[in-house]
């Protein structure tokens, strides 16, 4: 009889993806889609009700437009006197519209991603199941790096897609009202908009996000490999100790940085790096231009990729690797609490 072929440490990779996926499907599934269900339906409330309200305004007579009183709701009419300026910012508005039909998974997943790092190597001691998996052969390298994986690209994943498809199924939504008003949805949705380069946008986003995410997945998975209880407190409370400690004894005037540089590198990117749209708020020596269209220009694949060259991304990362390593280094010696 041959003997059995030894899995390889790929597939042990992927089954352990599969174990933290079936765990946690709750929180990367089921969160985002019924957050984007939630958006939809107040979308759709919202629709009915703006429907509601032009119709009774036209039939008191209370609709103008520039001066002309409307007796009915004609999209078509509506827009005809439309100059290309408008054009454009109407190209604008439909785009951060459908952003924001996207944006409800991404809300979740900072939340979704921060508590599953936080437990993911405690509550396995504190229940004893570690035991078990440490009698699998699987060392505890892999058993982390599958816990990186789940939540700096697993996570993200899935509220890209469930964001892509929200968006479409929002703009089918409204290209049905525009066209039962006499709207033209190509015209007017579909060809300003552009939901294919904020879908291109959204997916390179995802290796940005990872790794600006990693010195917080790495703290908070080192804070839970280590913590021997409420390791929420342990992961939280002392970076803000800290950045009350160097504030309070002004330690960062005597290296010559202001107090709120240690709160924004130190503190902030061990604790916020799950935040969607944060790594925005770091991009150094950029000008401060908040208009619409700077926004949504931010979002396209140059952009993201952009974002790359960032150094404060990858020092981010370097210092996010010594954590997980260190992690690594807690679950090889820590069973129970």
């Amino acid at each position: 009889m041959n003997a059995a072929h030894p899995i390889s440490p790929l597939n042990k990779f992927k089954w352990l993806l599969k174990r933290e996926y079936w765990e946690n499907k709750g929180g990367f599934f089921w969160a985002p889609l019924i957050a984007s269900a939630i958006s939809l339906t107040l979308a759709l409330l919202a629709i009915v009700a703006g429907l509601f309200a032009v119709r009774r305004a036209a039939a008191s007579g209370d609709l103008h437009v520039n001066g002309v009183n409307v007796n009915g709701l004609d999209v078509k009419m509506l827009t005809a006197q439309m100059s290309p300026h408008d054009m454009v910012q109407w190209a604008n508005g439909m785009d951060f519209t459908l952003v924001v039909s996207a944006a409800w998974p991404f809300l979740v997943l900072g939340f979704v991603a921060f508590f599953y790092c936080l437990g993911a190597l405690y509550d396995d001691r504190r229940d004893r199941s570690v035991l078990f998996w440490k009698s699998m052969p699987v060392s505890d390298a892999q058993t982390v790096l599958s816990k990186v994986v789940s939540a700096l690209i697993v996570a993200p994943l899935f509220a890209v897609v469930i964001g892509i498809v929200a968006m479409f199924t929002f703009a089918v939504i409204i290209s049905l009202v525009l066209l039962a008003h006499g709207g033209n949805p190509m015209q007017l949705i579909w060809g300003p908009a552009s939901p294919l380069t904020i879908v291109a946008g959204l997916v390179c986003w995802i290796p940005v996000y990872a790794l600006w995410a990693l010195p917080t997945a790495g703290w908070l998975l080192m804070c839970s490999a280590w913590a021997k209880t409420k390791p929420f407190l342990w992961a939280v409370m002392l970076p803000l100790f800290a950045g009350i400690i160097v504030s309070s004894l002004q330690f960062t005037k005597i290296a010559a940085i202001d107090s709120s540089w240690f709160w924004a590198n130190v503190v902030g990117r061990l604790l916020l790096g799950f935040v969607p749209g944060i790594e925005m708020a770091y991009k150094a020596d950029s000008p401060r231009d908040e208009s619409l269209q700077s926004v949504l220009s931010g979002l396209t694949p140059a952009d993201q990729f952009a974002s790359l060259a960032d150094p404060q991304l990858w020092i981010g990362a370097v210092v996010g690797v010594v954590f997980i390593a260190a992690a690594i280094w807690l679950r090889k010696r820590r069973d129970e609490i």
